[in-house]
C-alpha cells in the first residue's frame, strides 16, 4: 500500500466509521466460537462448550465494528442459518479442514444455504479452520471438495486458518475490514 493510501485511509477514519454485520455458519465443532474469539481477543481455549442456538458479539477493530452472528452448527439448528444471514456483509463459512468425512455434509449444508433468494449476492469468506492438524485438508482440495468454483453469483474466498495458532487471523480481519460499510 502506497503513502497516499495509506493518507487517504487515515483521512477518511477521521470522519467516518465502519461497521460490518457477519454470520459465522458451518457445522458444529468447525470452530466459529474459536473464531469469534480469536478476532475479539486473540485468545483460544480448548474447552468450547458446542454454542447452543446463537450468540452475538459485537468487536471493534480500529475504526470498524463487527457485529458477529456465532450460529450453532448442529442439524437441529440448521434451519435458522437464513434467517441470520439475510442483510449482513458478508457470510463466513467455517469448515473443519481436519475431519475430511464431515466435509461432503459440510458442501451439501453450503450450497443449500446459497440457494436462498434472500442471500443472493452477499459475499462468502470461506475458512478451512484447524489447519494446525497433520489430516487438514490443502486449500486448493477444500476448494474442489466445496465446490466453490460452481458459485457464480457472489464473491468467494477462501482462507486457510487455525484459531488455535492464530494463523491467517490477521488475513481474515484485513478481508472483513475491505468489505465493511463506511457510515457517518
Amino acid at each position: 500500500m502506497g503513502l497516499w493510501d495509506s493518507l487517504l485511509i487515515w483521512l477518511r477514519s477521521l470522519f467516518f466509521k465502519q461497521e460490518m454485520e457477519l454470520s459465522l455458519v458451518g457445522l458444529q465443532n468447525a470452530g466459529k466460537t474459536s473464531l469469534v474469539n480469536a478476532i475479539a481477543t486473540g485468545g483460544y481455549s480448548e474447552d468450547m462448550i458446542p454454542t447452543v442456538g446463537f450468540n452475538m458479539r459485537k468487536v471493534t477493530k480500529g475504526n470498524v465494528t463487527i457485529k458477529l452472528w456465532d450460529l450453532g452448527g448442529q442439524r437441529r439448528f440448521r434451519s435458522m442459518w437464513e434467517r441470520y444471514c439475510r442483510g449482513v456483509s458478508a457470510i463466513l463459512y467455517v469448515v473443519d479442514a481436519a475431519d475430511r468425512d464431515s466435509v461432503p455434509i459440510s458442501r451439501s449444508e453450503l450450497h443449500d444455504l446459497l440457494t436462498k433468494p434472500s442471500l443472493s449476492g452477499i459475499p462468502l469468506l470461506i475458512l478451512g479452520n484447524k489447519i494446525d492438524k497433520s489430516e487438514a485438508l490443502s486449500k486448493q482440495t477444500l476448494v474442489d471438495q466445496l465446490g466453490l468454483d460452481s458459485i457464480k453469483d457472489r464473491e468467494v474466498c477462501c482462507y486457510m486458518i487455525s484459531c488455535k495458532d492464530s494463523v491467517n487471523i490477521d488475513a481474515v480481519i484485513d478481508w472483513l475490514i475491505k468489505h465493511s460499510k463506511m457510515v457517518k
